[in-house]
């Protein structure tokens, strides 16, 4: 409208020979050459175009031709004001320029009859197209229900029809020169047995480190078909004898360690109709007492491991392609796995079903969250997010830098998921004041996060499974080498990271909600003169003449869009608008409750004081997830709430949920022997390699098993067989292979494996959880796309590192 009232006022005062237009205002163009067939097309072309300054001179040329002016008057055209132009009597054909080079109602009428059929046929294809799509999208529904029901019948039969596995140990002993016999009745060709004992035995990796069991004290198990009285002349067969190493001089009143093992025997004499038993003897000089539990025929690990597989091939395809909530298909899929265990005979009961719950993490989680919701309440969050946006000045990559250094250095010493917890609210404020998008750099700080923890025993729980190891503490690895030896390569990872984040982000429109306002007014302004200027047809020369024109106001426009895009990929916020949008922001977003900031203040340093002080032994007394509980409890004291549903509204239930069905899934999937068969996978590979290279070879195939699995396997308790792997690899002496770059190996391929999927690690899950709450939701395939291109960058870093320094110079 503006730009009508001011044409309208340049018209009337060259009218009236009070003003005239400067040649050096419209630098654009030039009247020289202008016909009255230029001035046809000008007038043909829109408003926005045509009352630009850069075509005033096709104004001044109509002005100046064609004196006798009828009338000015405003037309509303689609709802906006239209400059209706002067009527000139010498020159009709420019009359009526409303609407120029119109040909005749009748073939007006007909175009835009045709008009409304092409409309009407577009619109009846919009809606078969729709129709076609609700129909597929009703079928892919019912096929989903149908299927989630079959799987809910199944689990629901199976359970109803097979009882609770009941595991009985019997008690007995073993006097020296006996042969402790039990009967197994059965009349079967082959039996296979799987037995547990109990007793004051070696633990398996001690045992492992003795170069022979010749000479020590030890207890003999094999398995015997006897004949009966009928089966005479027939000889007795035995199995392969299961020798067991016994304590020295502690077998009584001793703890016990549970021993399992499997025995096979298949009779060779069909006429053999005698019956099966365990034999049991010690050279032991003392009676030995022991425990004793079997079952007949167990799980094939062949075929338990194909079970596996299919469960959590069917879990990824669940979440990966969002058929339903993740949660709903973690509780499903292992609510599936133990129907199979029950029809393999290994139906858990309730009581071992809540010992697979990793109640630690779960109460960590619970607290946090907890203490993370009361103290949103007072404007911390807020106030920390305009804090940053001041420290970096808007600008995109430090903004993007700080947040995951800060992050990387609290998660070395805080839990990586105390710290998801803490600075996923206070990045999504940023983001939004920003005008950012927050999910690539929620992505960017969870991957900073695990990268963080995977520097210190405490900062990750793989790490802290590691280090509470017996057999690591014994190796001479504690608090201040692990941190020497992971710190260092943990620099060289982060500088990857970051290198590899610029570089897939390089596109910083990727890290926007919307492009900024400046450029979005520029780009419709180029897009409304290049339409008009194809609009042209290349006919003539007045055509050409107005082309130039717009040519040339397009190229300005570009130039000044090209400047815009350079700020805009440095800044989030233009350089020029950062100190007012700072002052807006600033009192907009204060603390808003400072005796409540002052009480979380004292919770959250109470948890931080006590989650340092675990390093120190003598400290070590109270657990990451009681410490949290602790500092709940003293936050909800000193806030006195009457009424505590808006603060448990806000913790995340959806994702305890998912963590504690997540656990159960893993800890079945190691029930049918997944887990236990890439462990041995890895140790059988390791033993056929030359010694000159079995140790790089041992680093390389840790670091990349673990890093590889972890990222699709919970590393919980993924790290809680390897670590037997390791620590029996380690003091194995047919091996000879040092025990600390293995750990090391672990740790880093554990930790830093969970960044290759969004269910890798416990901080991923939390982060995803948080930000769904605030309304950003980044689905498997988003954080797979970002997370597994990194962790082999990541792996690729680690195996460099470890093999320089424990290969070339032999740093252990």
């Amino acid at each position: 409208m503006d730009k009508i009232l001011r044409s309208v006022k340049d018209w009337s005062a060259s009218r009236n020979g009070s003003s005239e237009i400067s040649k050096s205002q419209y630098s654009l163009v030039s009247s020289g050459d202008l016909t009255a067939g230029a001035v046809q097309l000008w007038l043909g072309l829109p408003e926005e175009v045509k009352y630009d300054p850069a075509l005033a001179a096709f104004r001044r040329y109509y002005e100046s031709e064609y004196e006798n002016v009828e009338e000015i008057t405003l037309k509303p055209r689609n709802s906006l004001p239209r400059l209706r132009l002067p009527t000139v009597k010498s020159a009709p054909h420019l009359n009526n320029n409303v609407l120029p080079n119109l040909k005749d109602e009748a073939t007006n009428g007909f175009k835009i009859s045709a008009c409304e059929e092409k409309n009407q046929e577009k619109i009846q294809e919009e809606e078969t197209n729709m129709r076609k799509t609700s129909t597929s999208a009703y079928v892919k529904h019912l096929i989903k229900i149908s299927i989630l029901l079959a799987c809910w019948m199944f689990f629901t039969i199976v359970f109803m029809m097979y009882n609770e596995k009941v595991e009985v140990f019997m008690s007995s002993s073993v006097a020296p020169g006996e042969v402790k016999s039990y009967i197994i009745d059965l009349k079967e060709d082959k039996l296979s047995l799987s037995l547990s004992l109990s007793g004051p035995f070696l633990s398996e990796q001690w045992q492992a480190k003795l170069n022979s069991t010749e000479g020590v004290k030890k207890m003999e198990v094999w398995l015997e078909r006897r004949p009966d009285d009928d089966s005479r002349g027939v000889s007795v067969e035995i199995s392969k004898t299961w020798e067991i190493v016994l304590l020295e001089n502690e077998t009584d009143f001793c703890e016990g360690e549970l021993r399992s093992n499997v025995l096979e025997l298949k009779t060779l004499n069909a006429t053999n109709n005698g019956s099966y038993a365990v034999a049991i003897r010690t050279n032991a000089n003392e009676t030995i007492p022991f425990q004793m539990s079997y079952k007949i025929e167990p799980l094939d690990q062949t075929s338990g491991v194909i079970y596996a597989s299919i469960l959590l091939l069917g879990l990824y395809v669940l979440i990966i392609f969002e058929i339903i909530n993740r949660t709903m298909a973690a509780v499903i899929l292992s609510t599936t796995a133990m129907a199979v265990l029950s029809l393999l005979g290994e139906r858990p009961s309730l009581p071992e079903l809540i010992s697979w719950l990793d109640m630690e993490t779960l109460l960590l989680l619970f607290s946090m969250m907890l203490l993370v919701a009361i103290m949103a309440e007072t404007g911390l969050f807020d106030y920390l997010a305009v804090y940053t946006f001041e420290v970096t000045r808007g600008k995109i990559w430090p903004l993007i830098s700080v947040l995951c250094g800060i992050t990387a250095m609290l998660s070395t010493f805080l839990d990586n998921v105390t710290t998801v917890l803490l600075m996923t609210p206070v990045t999504i404020r940023l983001c939004e004041v920003m005008d950012m998008d927050p999910i690539p750099v929620l992505m960017s700080m969870v991957i900073y996060s695990n990268i963080g923890g995977t520097a210190t025993p405490v900062g990750d729980p793989p790490n802290v499974i590691i280090a509470s190891n017996k057999a690591v503490s014994q190796a001479g690895i504690n608090f201040t080498n692990f941190t020497l030896h992971m710190a260092l390569g943990i620099v060289f990872v982060c500088l990857q990271t970051y290198v590899q984040l610029r570089f897939i982000y390089r596109d910083t429109n990727r890290l926007r909600l919307n492009e900024p306002r400046e450029i979005q007014d520029l780009r419709q302004q180029i897009s409304i003169w290049r339409r008009a200027a194809d609009s042209l047809p290349h006919l003539s020369r007045d055509e050409q003449v107005v082309r130039e024109r717009l040519d040339k106001k397009i190229r300005k426009l570009t130039s000044q869009l090209d400047l815009f895009v350079r700020e805009s990929k440095k800044r989030a916020c233009p350089k020029t608008t950062f100190r007012s949008t700072l002052a807006e922001m600033k009192e907009k977003y204060k603390i808003r409750n400072k005796p409540l900031l002052a009480k979380s203040s004292v919770a959250i340093g109470f948890v931080v004081l006590v989650f340092f002080l675990h390093s120190i032994p003598e400290f070590n007394r109270v657990s990451l997830g009681w410490t949290a509980l602790l500092g709940a409890i003293l936050l909800l004291i000193l806030a006195d709430r009457e009424d505590l549903e808006p603060v448990l509204h806000r913790v995340e239930w959806s994702t305890l949920l998912f963590f504690a069905a997540l656990f159960v899934f893993m800890e079945a999937l190691s029930k049918l022997g997944l887990i236990v068969f890439i462990g041995g996978l890895t140790e059988s590979i390791i033993l056929k390699v030359d010694e000159s290279a079995r140790l790089a070879v041992a680093i390389l195939l840790i670091l990349w098993v673990s890093g590889l699995t972890s990222a699709f396997v919970d590393n919980i308790p993924l790290t809680t067989m390897m670590i037997r792997v390791v620590t029996s690899l380690g003091s194995n002496p047919n091996l000879n292979l040092p025990m600390q770059p293995l750990i090391w190996a672990l740790c880093y391929g554990a930790c830093l494996g969970g960044n290759g999927t969004l269910i890798g690690a416990s901080a991923n899950v939390v982060c995803a959880g948080v930000a769904e709450q605030h309304g950003y939701k980044f689905t498997f395939m988003n954080f797979f796309k970002i997370g597994f291109p990194i962790m082999i960058g990541h792996l690729v870093v680690a195996s460099l590192y470890l093999i320089i320094c424990h290969c070339v110079f032999a740093w252990h």
